[in-house]
């Protein structure tokens, strides 16, 4: 029990010992501390002291440092002077409590300066300050780099410069708006990196330098190169397209700085006809539609770019559609449709006919059915981006014709005589010519035009027309055909006439031939006096003034004649004689003019056979009048006997007649013998009723 409480006794001497060891030993532990703030700011120029104090030994080993750099070494309270790296002895210098000064402080002396120290046994201690040096901040400028950003590039830095300073902090602007580090703005080393600069970026740069002694403003404006941008065209008047003799304005802007300018480019040729990028297209032809290329160029960033404008101009056909319709082998109808000319070609179709097919400009359909088309009307609609427009055909079988005949002379003095058979037809009928049942070919003597529609036959003699038999046309197309026979027939007219003037001293003849007589020329033939000149005085023609004698001749084409300087006194006698060149054919009727010349001998002869008749019918009427007279009287004296009452009562009921009218010679007209003699239904007159008188008795004396 004892040696237990020995052994605790002597357990806590031990660590009553210890403890006071150890406390010692932490007690005389060396500690440096700063005296002040260990951030120093001065400026250039001035003196520092970087002061501290140190505890827990004496006469310690005192090394300073600027960054890892010894710039001193010395022992407190030692009989030598410290040790200063050679370029820096006329600036620092080590205090006798180890801090270090500074006397007129360059800016680069500027740094993180640390003092060590240490004695034997008691280990290191060290502190640290942060000395920096400043100058006042003098003359500052901005610079960029490149002169001029561009949009798009890879990067643009502004950098500041000055006369002289050191910057404690910088601040950068925009506009007034403080920009900070990120993924487009980057502020290092004395300048602000501009990332990918774009038009946004353009404007005022401002920095702001500070130090704890001066602060300073630099500005400048930035401008960035961008564009052109895709070009903007307009056209006006805005329209799909343009017709000929219109005018258009087209015109070109594109964003950028600076301006981009604008030329245009059609044909693969520069046009200079623009300003200010608009092209100004007045009556536009359709050579002028196409593709318009504007070009605009940055001429400063170099920069250029293009776009396209169609521009496109149409020009009406010409005229109106027309439509036709041709015979294909004179069995097949092949309906056409034409609206030629125009841009583009107008789209044709015939949609009786097809809905499928089409064509431009000429368009054709073959019909093989022709005979559901006789009299059956087809439209053509013709399409055109400027204009809709339609035509119409109908086809339709020969229609009846009278053939007609034209007669000349030719120079070598045959007669030519020129057949026409022309019908009415859609598509124009084939005229087929035969003689006596056998075909006419061309050759001599016969002619037919390339139309077929005339036969020429020349002759010396006009026998071989007459004597020829008929000539016969037949007129055909796909709906049908028409036949004609003609009969030439010699020289004659059918009609004529004569007319006067208001004086009678001039007269026009006018006359007419068959449609098939064979007529070169005729004579105009008078009988009478002759006729005057022009001076009343002297006579034009001579002859005996009772037989016709030519007075004109007329061509085979002529149907009148004027004759003048006739004597309104006296009396001519006209007649037309018709000619196939040397033979004459029968003469016109005879036309006469002047004053009256007496009654013709057919008129005396007239009047002679007509004066014993006129007396005759005279006589006639006479004994006519006396025999109804007599017959009146007579009925006047027969025997009148009684008569009943009851056919007195008959006789005053019937209803009273008109009384005759008197003859001019104051006779009664005689009574109306036919009306005596008709049936009851004829009469026009209601007769009275018979009624029946009752019996009587009458007594009769004689």
């Amino acid at each position: 029990m004892k040696q237990l409480e020995w052994f605790q006794n002597l357990s806590a001497l031990v660590l009553i010992v210890l403890s006071f060891s150890a406390f010692q030993g932490i007690k005389s532990q060396l500690v440096v501390s700063p005296v002040g703030p260990t951030l120093v700011n001065v400026l250039a120029g001035s003196n520092v002291t970087l002061a501290v104090s140190f505890s827990g030994a004496t006469d310690p080993v005192v090394i300073w440092f600027n960054g890892s750099l010894t710039v001193g070494t010395w022992t407190i309270n030692a009989n030598f002077p410290p040790d200063i790296v050679d370029d820096s002895r006329d600036v620092l210098r080590i205090e006798k409590d180890g801090s270090l000064t500074f006397t007129n402080v360059p800016k680069h002396f500027s740094g993180i300066y640390t003092v060590n120290m240490t004695k034997s046994g008691l280990g290191k201690a060290s502190t640290t300050f942060n000395l920096r040096i400043y100058e006042v901040i003098q003359v500052v400028t901005l610079s960029t780099q490149p002169d001029f950003p561009q949009e798009g590039a890879e990067r643009f830095t502004l950098q500041y410069s000055m006369l002289q300073g050191v910057v404690g902090q910088e601040i950068w602007s925009l506009n007034g708006r403080k920009l900070e580090n990120g993924s487009h703005y980057l502020i290092e080393g004395g300048s602000l990196v501009i990332r990918g600069p774009n038009r946004s970026d353009i404007g005022s740069y401002s920095v702001l330098l500070m130090n704890p002694f001066s602060n300073a403003t630099a500005q400048k404006n930035v401008t960035v190169l961008y564009g052109p941008d895709e070009p903007i065209i307009e056209a006006l008047p805005a329209q799909p397209f343009y017709e000929v003799g219109d005018s258009v304005i087209i015109s070109c802007n594109a964003e950028g700085f600076p301006q981009p300018t604008a030329e245009w480019v059609f044909g693969g040729q520069t046009l200079s006809e623009f300003h200010q990028g608009i092209l100004n297209l007045t009556n536009v032809q359709t050579n002028q539609g196409g593709v318009y290329t504007c070009s605009v160029l940055n001429a400063m960033s170099g920069k250029k770019r293009e776009k396209n404008v169609t521009i496109t101009v149409y020009e009406r056909p010409l005229g109106d559609p027309t439509c036709s319709v041709l015979s294909v082998n004179n069995t097949d109808l092949q309906y056409q449709c034409r609206w030629v000319g125009g841009t583009p070609n107008a789209q044709l179709t015939f949609p009786d006919l097809s809905t499928t097919s089409t064509g431009a400009g000429i368009f054709s359909l073959t019909v093989t059915d022709a005979s559901s088309f006789d009299e059956k009307t087809v439209v053509c609609n013709a399409e055109h981006p400027i204009e809709h427009k339609t035509c119409s055909v109908t086809a339709s079988r020969p229609m009846n014709f009278l053939p007609a005949v034209k007669n000349t002379v030719d120079p070598d003095g045959q007669i030519a005589v020129t057949i026409y058979c022309v019908s009415d037809a859609s598509p124009q009928a084939v005229v087929s010519w035969s003689r006596g049942g056998e075909e006419v070919i061309n050759g001599t003597p016969y002619q037919i035009s390339s139309n077929t529609t005339q036969l020429k036959i020349r002759s010396y003699n006009i026998s071989t027309f007459l004597l020829t038999p008929n000539f016969t046309c037949t007129c055909r197309n796909p709906l049908g055909s028409q036949k004609k026979q003609v009969q030439l027939q010699g020289p004659s007219i059918s009609d004529s006439s004569l007319f006067p003037n208001e004086d009678g001293s001039i007269i026009t003849l006018t006359w007419e031939v068959p449609p098939t007589s064979i007529v070169t020329g005729f004579d105009i033939q008078m009988k009478g006096p002759d006729l005057l000149s022009n001076n009343e005085k002297n006579a034009m023609t001579k002859g005996n003034s009772n037989e016709y004698r030519i007075i004109q001749q007329k061509p085979g084409s002529a149907r009148s004649a004027d004759i003048f300087f006739l004597d309104p006194d006296l009396t001519y006698r006209f007649r037309i004689i018709p000619k196939a060149r040397l033979t004459d054919g029968e003469p016109s009727e005879v036309h006469r003019i002047g004053p009256g010349e007496g009654l013709s001998g057919p008129a005396i002869a007239g009047i002679a056979a007509g004066i014993p008749c006129s007396i005759l019918t005279l006589f006639l009427i006479i004994g006519l009048i006396v025999l109804i007279f007599y017959l009146h009287k007579k009925k006047s004296r027969q025997t009148r006997y009684p008569v009943s009452r009851a056919v007195e009562k008959v006789k005053n009921i019937q209803p009273n007649s008109a009384p005759h009218k008197m003859l001019n010679a104051g006779l009664r007209s005689p009574p109306d013998y036919n009306r005596l003699h008709q049936t009851p239904s004829e009469r026009s007159g209601t007769l009275p009723t018979f009624v029946p008188p009752p019996p009587v008795r009458v007594a009769t004396t004689v």
